[in-house]
Order: structure tokens, then C-alpha cells, then sequence
């Protein structure tokens, strides 16, 4: 156990030092989410008419909020273990592997380290509060903050489990855009499940990160009637815990696999 503490305490440290380092990652990973929800919210605002707009009131780029939210903990949990094929590559994944610790340190040291990346730039992100005219509380703080480290757990074990098995950063590209967009587009965070067909509807009481997006919504809007929602904050919960226990299952069950010669 002290080994296998060691090994995910050393992982995890080194993913968020070899963050911190990358200048240009830091900039791209804050900035990219601000222009993107600008760029989509105010370009977008006289298009898109939510539902609730003829009762006075949500716009499109206080409704896009939670979902730019979601897309950040998602890229920033997905693409931290793209270094998983870049370290095969190096060979440190090969000498890891070789130490005498458990495999499945290797799943947490790494996953932890992307969740936390993930739900720091979350936490940062929710300096743009006051600018869709929400007051956070504490209570829906700690929500936010759950879901999002749940949900970036969940995306950096699948991230994991799909590069365990790339041998090339692109490969790792094109499944994960596959995977990944589609999974986005379809959570409620562009447009809400109200008024969708019958098909895109199903799909997205289907997909797990609906629930993580309303889970977001339910927490800035402080337990109240958030706008826009599918499910209860109890539901979200359950569900986006279910999806991360699941996720981490399977990223185990994975590494402990023979990794091609080895």
C-alpha cells in the first residue's frame, strides 16, 4: 500500500507539473473556453430562443454557461491522457510498468492528476459568474465542484482505457473527437432536451453527461428551480458517480491486461 501511495502521489504530481510548465497549454485551456462561450453565446443570443424566454427570462449565454463548463472538464480530462501514447513512445510507460507497484496506481495516479487539472480550471472558470447575473452560494459551490471532479474522473479513466490501446497520438485524436463531441452536443448543453425530436431526445436521457451538465446547472442556480434541467440534483449525482465508478472499473480491468509484447 505505501508503494502504491507513492506511485499515485508521484503520477498525479508529475501530470499537474508537467501542466503548469506548458505555457501555452495553460493559456489555451483558460482562454479557449472564454472565447468559445462568448463566441457561441453572443453570437448565437438573437438566434436561439429558449424556451423560458417568453416568461421572462434565460438567455442563450447564461444557458451555455454550465455546458462550457462540462466541455472544459471534458477536454482537459481526455486530452491530459493523451501523454499515455507519448510516454509509450519514450518508454517511460514501459519502465513504469516494470516497478514494483500495482497497475491499477498507475489508473489512479494518472487519473486523479487530470481530474484535478480538470476541476481547477473549473473552479477558475466560475470567475465568470457575475457576468450571467448568478449569485453562488456555498452550498451550490460544493455541488459544482463534485460533479466536476466526478465527471473529470470519469473522462480521464475513458480517456485512459483509449490510449492504453493507441500506439500513435493521432489514433487517440480521431476516437477521441469521435467520442467526444457527440457525447457534448448531445448533453443539453446547446440546446435543452425540451423541444428536441423523439430520437435526439432518447439519446440524451441516455447520455451520462446530461446529468453532469444539470448537475453544473442545478449547482450555480443554488438548488432552486434551475431552468432547462432534466433531472433532479439527487439524480444527477447518482448517475455521474455511477458513470465515474464504471469508467475507473473499466480503466483497471484494461491496464491489467497485457500491454501488446509485454
Amino acid at each position: 500500500m505505501p508503494v502504491a501511495l507513492q506511485t499515485i502521489s508521484a503520477l498525479c504530481g508529475r501530470e499537474i507539473i508537467k501542466f503548469v510548465r506548458d505555457r501555452s497549454r495553460v493559456a489555451g485551456a483558460l482562454v479557449q473556453p472564454l472565447g468559445f462561450w462568448l463566441l457561441l453565446g453572443l453570437g448565437f443570443q438573437g438566434t436561439f430562443r429558449m424556451p423560458m424566454d417568453a416568461a421572462g427570462g434565460l438567455g442563450y449565454i447564461e444557458f451555455l454557461y454550465p455546458g462550457i463548463i462540462a466541455l472544459m472538464i471534458l477536454f482537459t480530462a481526455i486530452f491530459s491522457t493523451i501523454s499515455i501514447v507519448e510516454e509509450r513512445q519514450s518508454g517511460f510507460l514501459q519502465a513504469a510498468l516494470a516497478a514494483p507497484t500495482p497497475r491499477t496506481a498507475l489508473v489512479v495516479g494518472n487519473a486523479l492528476g487530470g481530474t484535478l487539472l480538470s476541476t481547477a480550471q473549473a473552479i477558475l472558470f466560475l470567475v465568470a459568474v457575475p457576468l450571467v447575473g448568478l449569485a453562488l452560494h456555498a452550498a451550490g459551490l460544493g455541488f459544482v465542484v463534485l460533479i466536476s471532479f466526478l465527471t473529470g474522473l470519469a473522462f480521464t479513466a475513458l480517456g485512459f482505457t483509449i490510449a492504453w490501446r493507441m500506439s500513435t497520438t493521432r489514433g487517440f485524436h480521431a476516437i477521441m473527437n469521435l467520442v467526444l463531441l457527440p457525447l457534448w452536443f448531445l448533453s443539453g448543453a446547446m440546446f435543452p432536451v425540451e423541444g428536441a425530436s423523439p430520437v435526439l431526445r432518447w439519446l440524451m436521457v441516455a447520455n451520462p453527461v446530461t446529468y453532469a451538465v444539470d448537475g453544473i446547472r442545478h449547482g450555480l442556480y443554488g438548488f432552486a428551480e434551475a431552468p432547462a434541467t432534466l433531472a433532479s440534483p439527487l439524480v444527477c449525482l447518482t448517475v455521474t458517480v455511477g458513470f465515474a465508478a464504471v469508467m475507473m472499473g473499466l480503466a483497471v480491468a484494461t491496464v491489467r491486461r497485457p500491454l501488446f509484447g509485454d
